[in-house]
């Protein structure tokens, strides 16, 4: 990893998580204590715990701010949510603090565009509602830019952060995980592990602990602006090797082209019978090919590929309920008998 810059407020800060106990925010607080600073954590704290050494206030965001943190003052609050009146009343108790909104890459209207960066991407119109967007990733977007625009409208100074797929020990999404939990099956049984065409696609990513660590950063040193938050792009094989390298696995991989997978009803991204981290129809040229220049200019400092997986496969298994999506082994052996009894 490399070196974090000495930190521009030159000791602690208070910092307010809005947040704290689940995945990314958690990681942000638990970064944040480990680098020293006062943390406050303002959650439900009905789906985790916070880190040791933060504090937690008790907020239902839907709620007006608790005694507990009216009048207080912070140094820098760091913001996940997507709903916008949760943000807009956030923004009017804390507006002088340097603030951390962590968007999407989903605000994008388009995925045409290879190499796009935020200064060429436009954004979706802006959606404030307060319903949960179950529409798709289109409707969460769109709220996400409603929450950017409150954040730069009301505070003092905004980063805003716009990550793909975080990755990483905790995930629950399952997506990434899928992968380690695939390879290690496959030094379990010997079988082969299915991927999809094209295997050289680009594919991009950010492990948690290297998001959270840039946040802490760009808090200490007040950075502004607005960057997408993803390593560099790389074809899918290079990720496939470095997860093999990760786990101590090597097995046969056996690439299946998109028309073959939809014959089979194997389905893109995530969720039950599909391939995790393979967007299908769901891509355009540019989907996870964006430009981060200027983000690893700004402090953002990306781990390998192999160090994430290993990590993923070890906190897997200390962890047996964590989600796994996509394909059962069975059902990929099935895929791949039928695959080849065609050949």
């Amino acid at each position: 990893m490399a070196p974090r810059p000495a930190m521009r407020f030159g000791g602690p800060m208070r910092i307010l998580v809005l947040g704290g106990t689940v995945f990314l925010s958690h990681a942000v607080a638990a970064e944040a204590v480990e680098r020293g600073h006062d943390v406050t954590c303002a959650a439900r704290g009905t789906s985790g715990t916070v880190p040791d050494g933060a504090t937690l206030v008790r907020w239902d965001r839907a709620d007006d701010v608790p005694a507990e943190l009216t009048g207080a003052t912070f140094d820098a609050v760091v913001d996940v949510s997507r709903i916008p009146s949760h943000v807009r009343r956030a923004v009017a108790a804390f507006p002088d603090a340097h603030w951390t909104f962590v968007s999407t890459i989903n605000v994008y209207a388009e995925s045409t565009t290879v190499g796009g960066t935020p200064a060429t991407l436009p954004l979706l119109d802006p959606v404030e509602t307060d319903e949960d967007p179950a529409s798709g990733p289109e409707v969460y977007g769109a709220m996400k830019v409603a929450c950017e625009n409150l954040v730069r409208a009301g505070v003092a100074a905004a980063f805003v952060v716009r990550p793909g797929l975080i990755v990483g020990p905790g995930d629950p999404s399952g997506r990434f995980t899928y992968w380690p939990a695939r390879f290690a099956d496959a030094a379990r049984d010997g079988r082969p592990v299915l991927v999809p065409e094209p295997v050289d696609g680009p594919v991009q990513l950010v492990d948690v602990r290297d998001l959270a660590a840039w946040v802490v950063t760009a808090a200490e040193h007040r950075t502004t602006g607005d960057f997408d938050a993803v390593c560099p792009p790389a074809p899918r094989s290079e990720l496939l090797a470095a997860v093999a390298d990760g786990v101590g696995a090597h097995p046969e991989l056996v690439p299946v082209a998109p028309e073959v997978l939809a014959e089979h009803d194997v389905r893109p991204w995530m969720g039950p019978r599909s391939l995790p981290f393979w967007a299908g129809d769901l891509a355009d040229e540019g989907f996870m090919t964006h430009d981060v220049t200027t983000s690893l200019a700004a402090g953002l400092a990306t781990r390998p590929f192999a160090e994430t997986a290993r990590d993923t496969l070890a906190w897997l298994r200390a962890t047996p309920d964590a989600t796994v999506t996509g394909l059962t082994r069975a059902e990929e052996q099935e895929v791949l008998a039928a695959v080849r009894s065609r050949d």
